[in-house]
């Protein structure tokens, strides 16, 4: 009879634990643990694959469990943090603010919106770069204070920002309405002909006698943004100043753009009570010297935020040089594009791999791919502008199709929103992986298989694991 009491009393309270477990969430990503939780749940997936069978679409979640396997791991360790982040995105030139600003209202609000906003239907960019004056993506060359042949104008009384009313400020003005705290990064390919040596759009050296008066340039130009309810995040002094032969361009060396950040550009900005931010080279990672050459001057390095970098030639390895010889200085990376002639699963893989892993995993607090739209002829540019640069949408009146720079941009500025921090994660032979944490404790962790063949692998955290696999050049973004 004890016997019998003893076991009923035992079901009873093993039904009663039973119970009270099953009645207890389970951890989402929506919901994130903090990391001393002792389990870590379900985590969310988003798969690009390289032959486009998925194209950034949500997966079947997987589990954090304590099983072991003999699978490569990829170890994330939130308590590593590195440098936060700005956000990614894409340069609005201004043949992509032409297009998107001719599409029809409905339409137009449509794709800013799926581009820009927060919601679960959005890429949410977070970050832009506009031209100063023309790009060789603009349909045709200008700048702010173009002149007759022989004219000067010193005191900049017909500088005008007239050029940008047209497309770029009615499309930033939509852009800001649906993000407001969006970063926009300015800069020249060319300073107004009449203050260059060669007197022309292409290549030539901006003369020494008006170092003072394109500093006002940069000012008026900040300050006339500005009364349009447009703030300029930062500015860099040239575009790809050693490329001379872009239409616009102009030359620049180190030098040059030392001095007139140390002797002109900072005190003007100073005096004008400017807090945007200057940030040198804009141009290879094939130079680190660049911007090591202004970095190592004490007055010009005062007024420098940063570098930034493109990745044409170079190797992306060259960014953390330049971040362990100054560390207290922020490292960008403001322009890559996508050619008309190269493949998906080319560029997708080439990309998250130098990029979206490459470029934050050497300290950069933003990715930029180039243009974010052109037309089915790869317009609009310059007389002598790219004719191959593939827009990360090809707008074709109000139609949209998506390329691959939209991919690629995507898979970070989905989920690692401003203010996320880099926190530790481990590559494995044939697996590159970046991590961050966000603001909201989510972890993403953004994967790509550049091996040859199908991989399974393990994601470690906390000493939970979960089982991943993914196919030969495909990109999946993790978030817990």
């Amino acid at each position: 009879m004890q016997r019998y009491k003893f076991s009923l009393i035992y079901l009873i309270l093993s039904f009663f634990v039973f119970s009270c477990s099953k009645s207890q969430p389970h951890s989402s990503a929506s919901t994130p643990p903090s990391d001393s939780a002792e389990t870590y749940g379900k985590i969310q997936s988003w798969l690009t694959e390289g032959n486009k069978t998925a194209l950034f679409s949500r997966q079947k979640d997987i589990s954090f469990t304590k099983v072991s396997n003999q699978f490569p791991t990829v170890k994330v360790d939130s308590t590593q943090k590195f440098q936060s982040i700005d956000g990614f995105g894409f340069c609005l030139t201004d043949g992509s603010a032409y297009l998107i600003n001719s599409m029809s209202e409905e339409e137009k609000d449509n794709l800013l919106n799926e581009l820009f906003s927060t919601d679960s239907n959005s890429i949410g960019i977070s970050y832009l770069r506009v031209s100063i004056g023309a790009s060789d993506l603009s349909s045709h060359v200008y700048s702010y204070d173009d002149l007759p042949a022989g004219e000067t104008d010193i005191d900049l009384s017909k500088f005008s920002i007239s050029e940008n009313k047209k497309d770029l400020i009615p499309v930033l003005k939509i852009i800001l309405k649906i993000n407001p705290e969006i970063k926009i990064l300015g800069s020249p390919w060319s300073a107004p002909v009449w203050m260059k040596d060669n007197n022309s759009s292409i290549g030539g050296k901006l003369q020494e006698k008006y170092y003072d008066v394109y500093a006002h340039y940069f000012v008026k130009y900040i300050q006339a943004m500005k009364a349009e309810g447009i703030d300029i995040d930062a500015i860099t002094p040239q575009n790809e100043p050693l490329n001379p032969k872009n239409n616009p361009s102009m030359y620049m060396s180190a030098e040059d753009e030392r001095d007139f950040i140390k002797n002109n550009l900072g005190p003007a900005f100073e005096k004008a009570g400017i807090s945007t931010k200057i940030i040198c080279y804009d141009h290879n990672a094939d130079e680190p010297q660049y911007p090591l050459t202004i970095l190592q001057d004490a007055e010009a390095r005062k007024y420098v935020d940063g570098s930034a970098f493109h990745l044409y030639a170079g190797n992306i390895s060259a960014l953390s040089q330049v971040h362990d010889a100054f560390p207290e200085k922020n490292i960008y990376f403001t322009e890559q594009y996508t050619g008309s002639g190269s493949s998906f699963a080319g560029d997708l893989s080439w990309a998250i791999n130098n990029l979206i892993i490459g470029a934050t995993k050497n300290w950069s607090r933003n990715v930029l791919e180039w243009n974010l739209a052109s037309d089915p002829d790869l317009g609009p540019h310059t007389d002598g502008g790219c004719t191959t640069c593939l827009g990360a949408v090809t707008v074709d009146g109000n139609a949209i199709t998506k390329n691959q720079s939209y991919y690629i941009i995507a898979h970070a500025s989905k989920f690692v929103r401003p203010g996320s921090v880099r926190i530790y994660s481990s590559d494995i032979s044939g697996i590159s992986s970046v991590a961050f944490v966000t603001p909201g404790s989510q972890k993403v962790l953004i994967v790509l298989n550049t091996g040859s063949q199908w991989r399974q692998f393990n994601i470690q955290f906390n000493g939970e694991t979960a089982s991943a696999s993914l196919n030969s050049g495909a990109v999946a973004t993790y978030v817990w």
